[in-house]
C-alpha cells in the first residue's frame, strides 16, 4: 500500500506537529505511544491507505516519521522552505537523520502561502505556513505537545493545534475551514526539559470526536466500495498526466467516484420503480379481496406488503440513496479540483464550498483536503475546451434528456390521472342511471352488484396507481433538474466568452469553481428529501 491511491481510494492524511526539546528519557515511551496511535488508525480503517504529513523537523516531527517507517507509512515531506536553507536549523546527528527521511519520502515539497505575506518574509513565517499546510490537509493530527499556550502570530505546536481545531488563521482568499468538527487531533504528552505535569506519552483526544470518527468511518466505507471499482481508460483531464501528479491522482478519485455514484443511482431507482409498483398491486389485490371477496387475494396482499418491506429495508440497509447523493457530489467536488490543478491554479475547492456543504459533507471537505497534498503543476493549462465549454454540452445534453423524461412523466401521469377521472364520471353516471343515487332508477341494469365491483376494482386500482407513478417521478425531481441544466449550459456560455475577451485567470477560475460546487451542493440539497418511501 503506496498511500499513492492508485486505484481511486482516499488516503487518510496524519500530520505532525511536535517540539524540538524531547528529553532523552521520554524518547522511547512518546514513540511507542505515537506507534500505537498510528496503528490503531490502520486497523480501524483497513481499506484506507494512511499517509503521513510531517514537516521533519528535528525532534518530534523526526520521531513521528521514524514510527511511521516501522509501520510503513508512506511519507509527504512539507518543508517550510528549500532543502539547502532548512537544513541550516538541524544539528549533526539531526541532519542525517533529515536527510534519510528525504530519501525515503513518497513526495517532497515546500509549502505554498496559505497566508498573504509581509513585504519581508521571516522563517517564522515560512514555518507558520508550513503549520497550516499539515494542519489544514489532515484528517488526523498528532500533536507531540506539552500543552502549554502558544503566541498569536507564531508557529509551534500550540498554533498547529489551533490552526487544526479553531482554523486559527486567515488565508488570502476566503475563511479557514478546519475546526474541532472535522479535524481530530491526537495530544501525546511531550513535555519539555524541566516539565513534568503528567507522565511522558499519555494520550488525549481534542476536537469533536464522534464527528471526526463519523468522518473517517465514511472515507473507509467509499474506500471499500472503490476497491471494487474496475479500473476505467476514459480520463477526466483531457491528456495523459505524471502517475503520481496530483491531477492524476484526482483524476482516479473522480472515476471511481462517478462509478459508483452512477450504479447506486441505478439501485435507487429500482428501489422506487419496485415500491411504486408493490403499492399499485397491493391496493388492487386488496380491493379484489374486499369488494370481490376473492379470498386468496389477501395472500398477495401479503406478499406485496413483504415486497415492499424487504425492499425498503434493502434501501436503508444498501444506503442507495445516501451514497448516490455523496458520491455523486464527491465526484463533482473532485472535478473542480483537478482541473483547477490542471490549469495551474493554487485555488483549493475545499475553500470554496459554501458554509452548509462543510457541515453536511464534512468527510467530503476532509477528502479534497488530503487529496490536494503534494506538489502542485507549474504549467498553466488552458481549460476553456475540457472544463468550460465540456461542462456547457454536458449540461445542454442532460437539460435535453430531462426534458423529454419530464415530457413522459407528464404524459403518463396525466394520462393515468385522465383515465381516473373518466372512470369517475363512468361510476357517476352509472350510479344515477341505474344505482338509484337520487332514489330513482331510470335504466334499469341487470347484476347491479357484480358492475359496482367492477367499477370499484377499476376507479380504486387506477386512482392509487396515478398517485405511486406520480410520487415515482416527483421524487427525481425532473423539473428542478431541468431548470439547473438550463441555467448552467448558460452559464458555462457566458464563461466561455468571458475567457474568449479576457484570457484565463485565478479570478475567473475560482468564479467557474466556485458556481459548479454551489450547483452541486443545491442539487444535493433537493435530492437529499427524496428518500424511498412506502406511503398509501
Amino acid at each position: 500500500m503506496n498511500g499513492l491511491n492508485p486505484d481511486g481510494r482516499i488516503p487518510l492524511a496524519v500530520g505532525i506537529t511536535g517540539h524540538r526539546q524531547i528529553r532523552p528519557e521520554d524518547r522511547q515511551k512518546i514513540c511507542s505511544s505515537v506507534k500505537a496511535e498510528l496503528a490503531k488508525l490502520k486497523s480501524a480503517y483497513p481499506s484506507t491507505p494512511v499517509i503521513m504529513l510531517n514537516s521533519l523537523a528535528e525532534g518530534g516531527d523526526l520521531l513521528c516519521a521514524e514510527a511511521a517507517e516501522e509501520l510503513d507509512i508512506p511519507l509527504y515531506a512539507v518543508l517550510p522552505m528549500d532543502i539547502k536553507e532548512y537544513e541550516e536549523d538541524y544539528s549533526p546527528e539531526g541532519l542525517e537523520e533529515f536527510r534519510r527521511q528525504l530519501g525515503r519520502a513518497a513526495e517532497c515539497f515546500v509549502t505554498p502561502y496559505t497566508e498573504t505575506p509581509q513585504e519581508t518574509v521571516s522563517r517564522n513565517f515560512l514555518y507558520r505556513q508550513a503549520g497550516i499546510y499539515v494542519a489544514a490537509h489532515s484528517h488526523v493530527l498528532i500533536a507531540l505537545w506539552d500543552g502549554g499556550p502558544g503566541t498569536p502570530a507564531a508557529c509551534g505546536t500550540a498554533e498547529a493545534v489551533d490552526f487544526a481545531l479553531q482554523g486559527a488563521y486567515r488565508p488570502q482568499k476566503g475563511i479557514s475551514y478546519r475546526s474541532g468538527d472535522n479535524t481530530r487531533v491526537i495530544h501525546i504528552f511531550t513535555p519539555r526539559n524541566g516539565h513534568d505535569e503528567k507522565e511522558a506519552g499519555t494520550v488525549e483526544y481534542l476536537g469533536n470526536r464522534t464527528d471526526a470518527e463519523d468522518i473517517l468511518a465514511k472515507t473507509e466505507e467509499y474506500n471499500a466500495l472503490a476497491l471494487s471499482v474496475p479500473g476505467s481508460t476514459e480520463s477526466l483531464l483531457p491528456e495523459p498526466q505524471p502517475e503520481a501528479s496530483l491531477p492524476a491522482k484526482l483524476d482516479r478519485v473522480y472515476q471511481a467516484a462517478d462509478a459508483l455514484s452512477m450504479a447506486f443511482s441505478k439501485t435507487y431507482r429500482k428501489v422506487l420503480s419496485l415500491l411504486a409498483a408493490a403499492s399499485t398491486v397491493l391496493t388492487l389485490a386488496f380491493l379484489l379481496y374486499d369488494e370481490a371477496e376473492i379470498h386468496w387475494m389477501v395472500l398477495v396482499c401479503g406478499v406485496m406488503l413483504f415486497t415492499a418491506f424487504f425492499c425498503r429495508r434493502y434501501a436503508v440497509r444498501s444506503a442507495c440513496h445516501r451514497r448516490y447523493i455523496e458520491y455523486r457530489a464527491l465526484a463533482e467536488c473532485i472535478r473542480v479540483q483537478a482541473f483547477l490543478r490542471y490549469a495551474g491554479s493554487s485555488l483549493e475547492a475545499a475553500s470554496l464550498l459554501s458554509w452548509t456543504q462543510q457541515l453536511e459533507t464534512a468527510w467530503i471537505l476532509d477528502a479534497l483536503c488530503s487529496l490536494d497534498t503534494g506538489k502542485a503543476l507549474q504549467e498553466k493549462r488552458d481549460i476553456r475546451e475540457s472544463w468550460v465549454n465540456a461542462q456547457g454540452s454536458y449540461h445542454k445534453n442532460a437539460a435535453l434528456k430531462t426534458g423529454r423524461n419530464l415530457k413522459s412523466s407528464d404524459r403518463i401521469v396525466s394520462t393515468a390521472l385522465a383515465l381516473s377521472i373518466c372512470l369517475y364520471f363512468v361510476v357517476l353516471i352509472f350510479e344515477l342511471v341505474s344505482g338509484g343515487l337520487f332514489n330513482k332508477i331510470f335504466l334499469p341494469a341487470g347484476n347491479m352488484d357484480l358492475v359496482r365491483v367492477v367499477l370499484k376494482l377499476l376507479l380504486g386500482t387506477i386512482s392509487a396507481g396515478t398517485l405511486f407513478i406520480a410520487n415515482y417521478y416527483g421524487k427525481q425531481s425532473l423539473s428542478r433538474q431541468k431548470s439547473d441544466h438550463e441555467k448552467m449550459a448558460r452559464f458555462y456560455d457566458k464563461m466561455a466568452s468571458l475567457l474568449a475577451v479576457y484570457g484565463q485567470s485565478d479570478e475567473l477560475l475560482e468564479i467557474i469553481a466556485r458556481e459548479e460546487l454551489t450547483e452541486n451542493g443545491n442539487w444535493v440539497s433537493y435530492q437529499r428529501d427524496n428518500t424511498p418511501d412506502f406511503s398509501l
